[in-house]
């Protein structure tokens, strides 16, 4: 209770905040340099968003992988590591489910599990590798996550290229229907939105990243690392194995949203010229969210419904839907800026303080 306490204290909810109505500010503030009316983008994306329930359907889809990466960022961030690399693992959960998903014939109640567990194993496999380059080679984490995000992409199109191909097509075949993610009912119910059971297991996921590390041992000695690995190697905690195991933890979590997009939306996997970008949006998630999982699952609803509400800007205001990375980078500058939101915020709080305490002399 005392994480969740911390979580939503004044100043952990007030910088983020600010931080948002800021970005939005800056949003609006581009939109009247570009000659447009930024009132009208900003209601025609809410309405995009919220609208009709096709729309309310999509934008739980374009949160749900973000909930993913996010919530692998942060683990490992949390634990001392700087993930970039779920971009790369995200892909190579995707893969994974491909192959169990297209090349296996098994019932339902066994077929999507092992495709999902596929997809988080790859991911997890593939941050391992450069977990154990930190570990026992003391390559920087940062540097060779990136270059692993490459190494997967056509790695990935490599293989369903070259194995799992539909003739003529520059895409997977379809996978068995058995392994289908897709939440039938509500998606009809929904105008046959693509809302798939990713979204419940994301939930489950940010769920165990709170429980794993601020109520468990083995978390602490996660944690216990990230803060000072001398100090945990004097502790007799493994260090060089729990580096690995971090990023292990936090591939798996990628992977796991890679595997959903897969099983979940497209039902198929393309040979790729770039990459989805879900991984790096991860980043901005986290950073959103302070690295907390109340603060991941609430950045990951901003900005999976910003994404997706950028069409409605489009569409309604005719502002082009690159609008919205504007204000998207503004809220991660103002958050990562911390001491200047607080600038921001000094005076108002030094106000409220002297109120207080005239109010009590009284």
């Amino acid at each position: 209770m005392g994480f969740l306490r911390k979580a939503f204290n004044k100043p952990s909810l007030l910088v983020p905040a600010v931080s948002i109505v800021l970005g939005l500010i800056c949003g609006a503030i581009a939109m009247l340099a570009g000659g447009y009316d930024p009132l009208l983008a900003y209601m025609s994306l809410v309405k995009k968003v919220f609208g009709s329930a096709y729309n309310i359907g999509e934008t739980i889809r374009a949160i749900t992988p973000l909930l993913f990466t996010g919530a692998a960022i942060a683990f490992a961030f949390r634990t001392g590591l700087f993930n970039i690399g779920a971009e790369g693992q995200f892909i190579m959960g995707m893969t994974g489910a491909t192959i169990v998903g297209v090349t296996l014939q098994l019932p339902w109640f066994i077929h999507l599990p092992l495709a999902v567990m596929a997809g988080g194993l790859f991911g997890g496999l593939w941050a391992a590798i450069a977990g154990y380059l930190k570990a026992n080679r003391g390559v920087n984490e940062v540097i060779s996550s990136i270059m692993l995000n490459w190494i997967a992409l056509f790695l990935s199109n490599f293989i369903v290229a070259k194995f799992l191909v539909l003739k003529g097509e520059q895409k997977s075949r379809p996978i068995h229907e058995s392994a289908s993610a897709k939440i039938k009912f509500l998606s009809e119910a929904m105008d046959h939105a693509r809302v798939h059971w990713g979204i419940v297991i994301a939930i489950i996921v940010i769920v165990v990243f709170y429980f794993l590390l601020w109520r468990s041992k083995r978390g602490y000695e996660l944690r216990a690392v990230g803060h000072n690995p001398n100090a945990a190697l004097y502790a007799g905690i493994n260090v060089k194995k729990t580096i690995v195991k971090s990023m292990f933890i936090s591939g798996i979590f990628a992977g796991l949203g890679g595997a959903f997009e897969t099983l979940g939306v497209f039902g198929n996997q393309l040979v790729s010229a770039g990459m989805p970008g879900y991984g790096f949006d991860g980043i901005a998630v986290a950073l959103i969210g302070g690295n907390t999982p109340v603060g991941v699952l609430l950045g990951a609803m901003l900005l999976g419904g910003l994404n997706y509400g950028a069409a409605g800007m489009s569409f309604g205001a005719d502002v082009p839907t690159e609008v919205v990375r504007i204000v998207i980078g503004s809220i991660i500058f103002f958050v990562a800026s911390h001491g200047l939101v607080i600038f921001f915020l000094k005076p108002l709080l030094k106000r409220r303080a002297d109120k207080r305490e005239g109010g009590g002399t009284v």
